[in-house]
């Protein structure tokens, strides 16, 4: 399940796609649009720019806008910055791999076989769409 904070980044990430070419955007505009605490969207959007997204300008006419364009930004990478590994079990994750305390053999695990399809199948829909799919869906409940 998608954290609080990963959906609310979405929110901010497709707030500022949406008004790109309005230049900078203030924390408090996509604060307000989008009913989201300001002191909980600084941290998002901190995190967001360390990583190369998120560009920020200060003072007159500043604020936050995209480094790159929404067919650029993967869902799998905004998921994994804020949220983690994406794979249901430890055992199964590619970027946070952990041997499962209860597990014997992996290599024999049913659960451990079924989770990594579960988590191949998944990557393989988040690796593939971007903040773009999720825009041009939005386009129609604007």
């Amino acid at each position: 399940m998608l954290s609080k904070k990963t959906q609310y980044a979405f929110h901010a990430l497709i707030h500022l796609a949406e008004n790109a070419d309005k230049g900078p955007i203030l924390i408090s505009e996509i604060a307000q649009e989008k009913s989201i605490s300001i002191k909980f969207l600084e941290n998002i959007l901190l995190e967001l720019k360390n990583a190369g997204i998120l560009g920020s300008k200060k003072g007159k006419g500043g604020g936050y806008y995209l480094l790159k364009t929404p067919k650029e930004i993967p869902l799998a990478k905004i998921i994994r910055l804020l949220d983690g590994a994406i794979a249901l079990l430890p055992c199964v994750s590619l970027n946070y791999y952990e041997k499962c305390e209860n597990c014997r053999d992996e290599a024999v695990c049913g659960l451990n076989d079924v989770m990594g399809k579960v988590r191949d199948a998944t990557l393989k829909i988040l690796e593939t769409k971007t903040l773009k799919d999720i825009l041009t869906r939005n386009v129609s409940i604007l």
